[in-house]
């Protein structure tokens, strides 16, 4: 599966779920990691848990077996690693004490790359 239509499952399944505020990271550039990264809020713990349970499922039953999940029994932020898409849920106080979106959005790098420019003295 492409990762444009692996995106387009999750963001539908997350969706189907009543994942709040989700917002699509392109990282492709930024990262060998992955291309895409996923940021939703859950509403509660119980919900974060059925919103990447229901991921993990929809994404099997399309061909593309979940690489790992993680924090699902911590219950404050979770995430589902498919390789080239990761989802990350999380309770909105955790969401907007870390602020993935900032920390990955282009802004954020340019902010970063000039941060490790002036620590190495311009050799970065």
């Amino acid at each position: 599966m492409k990762a444009d239509e692996l995106k387009a499952l999750v963001v539908n399944a997350v969706e189907d779920m009543k994942g709040i505020d989700v917002v699509v990271l392109d990282v492709h550039k930024m990262t060998t990691i992955t291309d895409y990264m996923i940021v939703a809020s859950a509403t509660s713990s119980r919900h974060l848990k059925s919103m990447i349970n229901s991921v993990a499922v929809e994404a099997k039953e399309a061909g593309c077996t979940p690489l790992g999940t993680e924090g699902e029994n911590e219950g404050e932020w979770a995430l589902v690693d498919l390789g080239d898409v990761v989802l990350h849920v999380m309770l909105p106080q955790t969401r907007e004490f870390y602020q993935l979106e900032k920390l990955w959005s282009v802004e954020g790098a340019a902010d970063k790359e000039a941060a490790s420019k002036l620590s190495t003295g311009g050799k970065a």
